[in-house]
């Protein structure tokens, strides 16, 4: 499995110091909350991976339901049935690495993520209606030395558009999986924060095509 992965990230891949004003209120807070009382933080250099740490708690729960829109934490049909935890962090964990490709970073860093919304379509919904890849998770940067946040945790949205209908069967036919969308749009996603830290906190909306993957009209 391992290998696989590799050889999945690698063929996918060829496709493609914090500050501030502290008050007497921050003085015995942690970093972080430190970090988030600041008046101002200065934008990091570009991040280079030393360590990277995924956490999929085991707390958020999976729905197999097959309907349009089931409850659940965890919604995923782009491998088969198993562990979806563990799923889930594979997909962040090559998207990653992805990411990585042919980028070289000046600040040193700890990357932390912890997941904490991975809902994706259905067999109900793929086949019909099709709709959003919603997917959330907060993303921490450390010190490797110290441990201590170069920056507040951010919250990533992530959100994909998914195809649908006839067009979901003919993106399978082409080899437009769902893994391979959400693999490559969160690589799109993490090179982006890598590049310029920060840039997604605040992103809004839902992606329609991955870029350097897909050109033509959205979905």
């Amino acid at each position: 499995m391992t290998v696989f992965r590799t050889a999945f990230a690698l063929m996918l891949a060829l496709g493609l110091s914090a500050c501030g004003n502290y008050d007497l209120s921050t003085r015995n807070a942690t970093p972080e909350e430190a970090l988030k009382g600041a008046d101002a933080v200065q934008a990091l250099p570009s991040i280079k991976v030393v360590d990277l740490r995924i956490n999929v708690p085991r707390s958020l729960r999976v729905s197999e339901a097959n309907s349009y829109y089931p409850a659940g934490d965890i919604v995923w049909r782009g491998d088969a049935f198993g562990d979806r935890h563990a799923q889930i962090e594979a997909i962040l964990s090559d998207s990653m690495a992805i990411a990585q490709h042919g980028h070289k970073g000046s600040t040193p860093a700890v990357v932390e993520i912890t997941l904490k919304r991975f809902h994706s379509l259905t067999e109900k919904t793929r086949y019909s209606v099709g709709g959003v890849h919603s997917i959330r998770f907060d993303l921490t940067l450390r010190d490797p030395k110290t441990g201590v946040a170069l920056a507040p945790t951010r919250e990533i949205r992530a959100d994909l558009r998914e195809y649908g209908g006839d067009r979901a069967i003919e993106a399978e036919r082409m080899g437009l999986t769902q893994k391979l969308r959400v693999t490559r749009h969160l690589a799109n996603v993490f090179r982006s924060e890598l590049e310029q830290p920060g840039s997604m906190a605040d992103r809004r909306g839902i992606t329609q095509l991955v870029a350097g993957l897909e050109t033509g009209k959205p979905i």
